[in-house]
């Protein structure tokens, strides 16, 4: 009976059995029996777009071969038609292999190139070879760094972008909302001068815009390809040209959307994973940018009797299993999880991107696979960021007010008139018997009431100026 679950395939190293109903053939196989390590396949939900990718770069290249008149257009159109539904995630379920394999990624090539090569024979009711057709003028030492880039530029595009343009949006939306509500600031944790609520989210934003900033620039350099420097960067086996109708056919298969060009030094791309590193940097800024407004938010949530308690995030869940009634800033917690795990894999991309040894990186799928998780991750937490708490928090302004009435740091602005040292006399005094500063100062100077109110107004303070 197990007999008949499997078929026999032969590969330069011999026969393997393969499950009967599986579209792959045996170097598929022989890496799924090699690296059974994490039971994280390719097609994980961080890298589907990694095998999406792949299906693109056989539909691409078999359009290029025969243009080149290389590939007959019989086979061309079979396997353009089994790589479309590759890239459509039509057999997603035929890449078993794990992310943990051979460092150039030729597993995962092989994969798609076996896959294809038997949905086209299907197609074309003729033998459509793995390697002689479906993967001609390829290497997978080309075709897996022109995955890399493929990949992320599309996760960037459908995912990254739209949640960050939304945090901001709404971040923005909030601070507007927030306008003319003055708090107390902190440095070190402690009380400092008056600040406008719409200036601290603001300054959130003005991250955020600056980190899209980068890596809208980091981006264009994804759709410089690496495909047609085959196996060491020389282009063997290779038409001249392909390098360049690559790029058009990929140009012509996004909708003229993105315009793909050539690598301008193919020996760089295939060696090194200078982007990947580049762009794993900004998305870590981006982690550590989105960590600092979660712990803002935590902070000023934190309470509600003997913290800030400056906001009040939306209730979402009960937050403990033994004290009743306790409310946690879940989502913050959440996000801040992700930064820490984002960081994470900007270190292991790091270490992977060392690995250029002469005229190849040997930890390519590692890097695919934590760059994309990185994007992946951080698109999820944007997205329950803003919606979860940034866009539902409600501002406690009893307590506001409060905090900025005994606030003895509110002294700075007397420095110009009575001079840091009676200042500080002030505000030692006020902080000692726990008065509002004002109080304090009417009695230890010689400036009115009057003046002394429009001098510590914590919305004029809060301008800025002398």
């Amino acid at each position: 009976m197990a007999i008949k679950n499997f078929r026999i395939e032969k590969d330069s190293l011999g026969e393997v059995k393969v499950p009967k109903k599986a579209l792959w053939g045996a170097q598929t196989q022989r890496a799924v029996n090699n690296f059974p390590i994490s039971g994280i396949k390719m097609d994980f939900p961080f890298t589907k777009s990694f095998v999406s990718s792949l299906g693109l770069i056989k539909d691409a290249a078999a359009r290029a071969n025969t243009k080149l008149k290389l590939l007959p257009a019989n086979k061309a159109r079979a396997i353009s038609r089994a790589a479309k539904e590759v890239w459509q995630e039509k057999h997603h379920n035929e890449f078993p292999i794990d992310v943990f394999q051979t460092g150039s990624g030729t597993s995962s090539n092989m994969n798609a190139n076996e896959v294809i090569a038997s949905l086209a024979t299907k197609y074309a009711k003729i033998k459509i070879d793995p390697n002689d057709d479906v993967n001609m003028s390829q290497s997978s030492n080309d075709v897996i760094p022109t995955a890399i880039k493929i990949s992320a530029h599309m996760d960037l595009t459908k995912k990254l972008f739209p949640k960050l343009d939304e945090l901001i949006q709404i971040i923005e939306k909030k601070a507007n909302s927030l306008k003319g509500t003055i708090k107390t600031g902190r440095t070190h944790l402690m009380d400092a001068m008056p600040i406008d609520f719409e200036d601290e989210l603001k300054a959130w934003s003005g991250q955020l815009k600056s980190s899209k900033e980068m890596l809208n620039i980091l981006q264009k350099k994804f759709l410089e390809l690496p495909q047609g420097g085959t196996a060491v960067g020389s282009g063997i086996n290779a038409h001249k040209k392909f390098a360049k109708y690559f790029a058009d056919e990929i140009t012509n298969l996004s909708g003229n959307k993105y315009k793909s060009v050539p690598s301008r030094n193919f020996y760089h791309e295939l060696s090194a994973q200078d982007c990947s590193v580049q762009l794993s940097g900004e998305l870590k800024n981006l982690a550590v940018i989105l960590m600092k407004i979660s712990n803002d938010l935590r902070w000023m949530n934190s309470g509600p009797l003997t913290g800030l308690s400056e906001i009040e995030l939306k209730a979402l869940q009960p937050g403990s299993s033994i004290m009743p009634g306790k409310v946690n800033p879940v989502i913050p917690e959440a996000v801040a999880m992700v930064s820490a795990d984002v960081i994470g894999n900007d270190v292991s991309i790091t270490v992977a991107a060392q690995s250029g040894n002469f005229q190849l990186n040997v930890m390519l799928p590692v890097i695919a696979y934590n760059l994309l998780k990185s994007i992946n991750l951080l698109s999820g937490a944007m997205n329950a960021l803003s919606k979860k708490a940034i866009k539902t928090f409600k501002v406690n302004n009893e307590n506001l007010k409060m905090s900025l009435s005994k606030n003895p740091i509110l002294v700075t602005a007397l420095n110009p008139i009575i001079g840091y040292e009676k200042a500080a006399e002030i505000a030692k005094t006020a902080y000692k018997e726990n008065r509002p500063i004002i109080d304090v100062a009417a009695e230890e100077t010689n400036i009115s009431k009057a003046r002394l109110e429009r001098l510590l107004d914590p919305s004029k303070l809060s301008k800025g100026g002398i």
